[in-house]
C-alpha cells in the first residue's frame, strides 16, 4: 500500500473535496443523459437503445481510466490473476446489473419516485459495510447521519403528491438497482485493498460496458451516431464516468465504506442543481435549500462527530 497516498486520500479536506467533485459528476450526469438522448435521438420507451448506448459509454470510459493510468505511470497496468474475480465481480454488478435494473425501472417509474428510491443505495451501502466489514460497524452518529441525509434526499425530490402504488420492474427494480450500488462499493472495499483502483475501475467499466452492449444489441437495441454533438456527449459521459469512478475508488481504498459511502447524498442534489441550469428546470426554491441544510448536517455528523461510539446492543443493554 502507497503509505503516501494513503495519508493524502484519508485527510478530512481531501475526502471532502474529492467525495464532492465525484458527486458533482455524477449529478452531471442527469443533464447530460438527457442531452445525449436528445443528439442521438433515442426514445423514452427504447430500452435496448438506452442499454447500447450506455455499453459504449462506459466501455469508452474504462478506456479512458485505463489511458490515464498508462500516461502517468508510463507503462501499462495489467489485471493480475488476483484481480479478475473483483473486476469481474464489479463488472456485473456495479455496472452491468445494476444499469439493466436502473433503465428498466425508469421506464415503469416516475422520475420523483426513481430518484426517492435510488437514493436508498447510501443507505444499503452502509448497512452492507456493518454486516461484512469489521471496521465499518454502525454507530450513533451514521444512524443520525443517515437520517438527517435521507430527510434530505426526500424532501429534494418529493412532489406535493406521491402515490402509494409498488410494481415489480418499477420500484422494486430500482431498489435492485440501489442495492447493486451498493453491494458495488463494498467489493470495491474489500478488492481495492491489494488492487491498484486505476485497474480496477478501468477494466470493470471496460466489461460491464461490454455486457450492457450485448445486452442491448440482443434486445434489438442500437444508436446512430449523427455529428459532432453525439461524439461530445459520449466523450463527456466516458470522462465523467472515469474520473468520477477512479476517485471514488480511491476514497473507499483508503476509508472505511459507510463514512464514504455517506457523500452520496450529494449526488441527487447536484443532480438537481446542474439539471435546473443546463435543462431550465427549476431548483431555486425553499424546498432544495432545506434539503442542502440537511444533507450537509448528516454529512457533519457522521464525518465529525464521535465516530468510535458504537450503537447499543442486547448485550450491553
Amino acid at each position: 500500500m502507497d503509505q503516501k497516498e494513503k495519508n493524502f486520500y484519508t485527510k478530512k479536506s481531501v475526502i471532502l473535496i474529492v467525495a464532492v467533485i465525484a458527486n458533482a459528476l455524477w449529478g452531471s450526469a442527469f443533464p447530460a443523459i438527457k442531452t445525449g438522448y436528445e443528439v442521438f435521438r433515442i426514445t423514452n420507451g427504447s430500452v435496448a437503445d438506452k442499454l447500447v448506448f450506455a455499453g459504449i459509454r462506459f466501455i469508452f470510459a474504462g478506456l479512458l481510466v485505463t489511458l490515464f493510468n498508462f500516461i502517468s505511470k508510463r507503462s501499462l497496468s495489467l489485471p493480475k490473476k488476483k484481480d479478475i474475480k473483483g473486476i469481474v465481480l464489479l463488472a456485473m454488478v456495479q455496472t452491468w446489473l445494476e444499469y439493466i435494473f436502473f433503465y428498466i425501472s425508469l421506464t415503469n417509474l416516475s422520475g420523483v419516485k426513481g430518484s426517492i428510491i435510488n437514493s436508498m443505495g447510501n443507505f444499503f451501502a452502509v448497512l452492507i459495510a456493518a454486516v461484512f466489514l469489521k471496521n465499518d460497524k454502525m454507530t450513533l452518529p451514521k444512524t443520525l447521519g443517515c437520517i438527517l441525509g435521507f430527510a434530505g434526499i426526500v424532501i429534494c425530490n418529493s412532489a406535493q403528491t406521491i402515490d402509494s402504488d409498488f410494481s415489480l420492474t418499477g420500484e422494486g427494480f430500482m431498489l435492485l438497482a440501489a442495492f447493486c450500488f451498493a453491494s458495488g462499493a463494498v467489493i470495491t472495499k474489500v478488492f481495492a485493498q491489494n488492487t491498484e483502483p486505476a485497474v480496477l475501475t478501468g477494466f470493470q467499466l471496460m466489461l460491464g460496458g461490454l455486457l450492457l452492449l450485448i445486452s442491448g444489441i440482443v434486445f434489438g437495441g442500437s444508436v446512430t451516431f449523427y455529428g459532432i454533438d453525439c461524439a461530445l456527449s459520449i466523450t463527456y459521459l466516458a470522462l465523467l464516468s472515469a474520473i468520477a469512478f477512479t476517485l471514488w475508488a480511491k476514497l473507499l481504498k483508503y476509508n472505511p465504506v459507510g463514512k464514504i459511502s455517506l457523500f452520496g447524498f450529494l449526488n441527487p442534489i447536484f443532480g438537481v442543481i446542474l439539471s435546473g441550469i443546463i435543462l431550465g428546470e427549476d431548483f431555486l426554491n425553499i424546498r432544495l435549500i432545506l434539503a442542502l441544510f440537511l444533507v450537509s448536517a448528516g454529512i457533519y455528523t457522521v464525518n465529525y462527530a464521535n465516530i468510535k461510539t458504537p450503537l447499543p446492543n442486547k448485550k450491553q443493554e
